[in-house]
């Protein structure tokens, strides 16, 4: 089968700069940062119902807003932090999705305390290196996995929520767990060799 050549990949359109520098930068990059991967989850929870462009905008607001997404000072906020929060043009304001989020820190800090590692948790379900793929189209890339399912499940278990096994799936792939740019897109192999640990 022929692969026809493209720029990128084409959920990140060439006409807007932000989804542009994205695709290019960040999406794929494995990351094995704790806090930039709660970071990550809690953003991808944000954008449940929402286009992920719409996080893109908001999100050095939300960072702001959540005082860098450090996760013990997110861990005590707050009634007045909920209200503050609540009252912010520049995030997104839902109550349950803020309230994820601070509970979220406070599961965070307690793996932390427990002496399980964030980053180690997360990156053993692929053996410690993301999974590549060799998508050809759009159409080939899953919605959702049964490993993302199983990540999904065990995140729920331990009180996580906006985690479902689709937020789960592309939260894999933007941190790099598993290489789903196209495979005629030039990020591909970038992002392949970023994988070999």
């Amino acid at each position: 089968m022929t692969v026809t050549p493209i720029s990128r990949c084409p959920w990140a359109p060439d006409h807007d700069p932000l989804y542009s520098a994205y695709h290019d930068t960040e999406w794929g990059v494995p990351e094995y940062d704790s806090r930039a991967l709660w970071e990550k989850l809690v953003l991808d929870g944000m954008q449940a119902g929402l286009a992920w462009i719409t996080i893109l905008r908001k999100r050095e607001s939300i960072r702001e807003a959540f005082d860098g997404f450090d996760p013990v000072k997110v861990a005590a906020y707050d009634d007045r932090d909920m209200d503050r929060l609540l009252a912010n043009p520049g995030i997104i304001r839902s109550g349950a999705k803020i309230k994820a989020a601070i509970g979220g820190a406070r599961l965070f800090l307690d793996m932390q305390e427990n002496g399980e590692n964030f980053s180690d948790y997360l990156w053993a379900y692929t053996g410690g290196k993301p999974l590549q793929n060799e998508w050809e189209s759009m159409a080939d890339v899953p919605a959702k996995t049964p490993l993302s399912e199983t990540i999904a499940k065990d995140l729920k278990k331990r009180g996580f929520k906006f985690c479902g096994p689709v937020i789960v799936y592309a939260f894999m792939q933007a941190v790099g767990m598993v290489n789903d740019h196209l495979v005629a897109c030039p990020r591909h192999s970038v992002v392949q060799k970023m994988g070999v640990r």
